[in-house]
């Protein structure tokens, strides 16, 4: 007699435990300086500390400390009612910056430029992405921009043979985006839906880099003025408000259209998604909590929020 495996866990379920250690370091002080106590102007300036010590940063925390005072200020409440006044106020920041990545609504071939740090999950991302994209139907070329790091060119080979993806690289050294540029024309000819283009991430030469990035970005405008049609910005939550330096870097040079926060699982410091969404001027699009393909989900303001502060699925 086999054992019956256990039921799969729900996105939500995954993106609550992805987040247990972030919602613990948010709301273990949080839960018992509020529960069964009125809640006062020193209690709050004790929350606004907890929130910042979270990696809420300081202008997030002020907003969010003052929301959860205009629901609960005076009452006495148990804990659900703490963690649910809580996740409202945090949703309130995240609501505004929550946007989808919808490749398949767009002009075709859509072509998504992936751009961030080495080691920010950039290449997995990639991988996910284009395998959820082949499940779905869509003919997909991933391309190995990353020209300088052969690791990078082998892993994403291995990414497009596990989603049956159509793959293009050139020599190692060789011009991105030149490779960017016949890749464009590649999917054009042979009818592909969807390019997906890694780049380097070597920001021991910064301003080198953001030349290559806005070469790619100008030779893709030749053949297209909306290309690419999407520039999505990988960051590693693990860094905390490290990633906040790497938005900044990337976003007011590269053309973000969009973020991927990763690693949500690895980290005590899951907050920093909320100073990021705030200091961005592209939207959160999706967020990981795993290694597997269905760990790369859409950005759900609520639902990060409720998983933030340790609520289960309503």
């Amino acid at each position: 007699m086999t054992d019956t495996p256990p039921p799969k866990k729900g996105w939500f379920q995954r993106l609550t435990d992805g987040l247990s250690r972030s919602s613990k370091q948010m709301t273990e002080q949080v839960v018992s300086t509020f529960v069964k106590k009125p809640l006062d102007q020193e209690a709050l300036d004790r929350l606004e500390e907890h929130l910042i010590e979270s990696d809420l940063g300081p202008a997030a925390a002020a907003r969010i400390t003052e929301r959860f005072a205009e629901l609960r200020f005076g009452k006495v409440s148990d804990e659900r009612e703490v963690k649910e006044a809580l996740a409202e106020a945090v949703a309130a920041e995240l609501l505004p910056r929550q946007e989808r990545f919808d490749p398949l609504s767009g002009p075709r071939p859509f072509v998504v430029l992936f751009v961030g740090v080495n080691g920010s999950g950039k290449t997995t991302t990639l991988g996910k992405i284009a395998a959820d994209l082949t499940g779905k139907g869509a003919k997909v070329l991933i391309v190995a921009g990353d020209t300088f790091r052969a690791a990078a060119v082998e892993q994403l080979q291995v990414w497009a043979e596990r989603a049956k993806a159509d793959f293009m690289s050139r020599e190692s050294g060789a011009d991105a985006a030149g490779l960017a540029y016949d890749a464009y024309e590649r999917a054009r000819a042979e009818d592909y839906d969807v390019v997906l283009i890694d780049t380097a991430g070597r920001l021991q030469n910064k301003q080198a880099l953001m030349d290559e990035l806005l070469k790619i970005v100008r030779v893709l405008k030749k053949i297209d003025p909306d290309a690419p049609h999407e520039t999505l910005l990988v960051l590693d939550a693990t860094v905390g408000r490290n990633a906040l330096a790497q938005e900044q870097i990337f976003g007011r040079t590269a053309f973000v259209s969009g973020i991927v926060m990763t690693k949500l699982d690895g980290t005590a410091r899951g907050g920093v998604l909320v100073p990021v969404a705030q200091a961005s001027d592209a939207p959160i699009k999706l967020v990981g909590v795993g290694e597997g393909i269905e760990d790369l989900q859409p950005f759900d303001a609520r639902a990060f929020s409720r998983s933030l502060v340790g609520l289960e699925e309503a």
